[in-house]
């Protein structure tokens, strides 16, 4: 019976500590996807459908559920076009509504076109595609992707740009 050294037994374990990350990890996940679709490099986020383009209020915050059903966002319709924003005027843009902070729920407000985080006051710019404006954040809120249709007015959410808050892939 031969002896193991004390850097040989932290080898073997790192290795299997490894090993066992690497079935856990986004990436894992990420292969398992290009398994299934050859030369994918995203994972694949699903199409939600949060409504037509006509029903939503202007300049209020309608809330939804994306891409799972722990992440609450918000879809808005601004009345203007802004950079992003997808519809017949341009005009409509969603978010996750977790700060990037702290993952407090940020809430729109009307009056200064905005989210605000009651936890420690970061703003994000509802027109800017979420730019940090201001506070303890330092990422932009999550845009989630829009497409319109024009032919039934819907719009139906299609990817995330940025990470969640609290999580390594935004995709469980």
């Amino acid at each position: 019976m031969s002896k193991l050294s004390r850097r040989g037994f932290i080898k073997l374990g790192g290795a299997g500590v490894a090993a066992g990350a690497a079935s856990l990890s986004p990436a894992n996940a990420l292969a398992k996807s290009e398994a299934r679709n050859p030369g994918a490099t995203t994972l694949p986020y699903p199409n939600k459908v949060i409504g037509k383009a006509k029903s939503l209020p202007k300049n209020k915050a309608v809330h939804f559920n994306y891409p799972d059903d722990l992440s609450p966002c918000a879809v808005i319709r601004m009345g203007q076009p802004v950079p992003g924003g997808v519809g017949p005027n341009k005009d409509i843009v969603a978010y996750s509504t977790l700060c990037t902070h702290m993952g407090c729920p940020v809430s729109y407000d009307p009056s200064t076109r905005d989210f605000k985080c009651p936890c420690h006051f970061s703003v994000f710019d509802s027109e800017k595609k979420g730019q940090m404006v201001t506070g303890q954040a330092t990422e932009n809120l999550p845009r989630i992707r829009l497409r319109y249709n024009a032919k039934d007015d819907s719009v139906t959410a299609i990817g995330v740009d940025g990470l969640i808050y609290g999580r390594q892939a935004n995709i469980l």
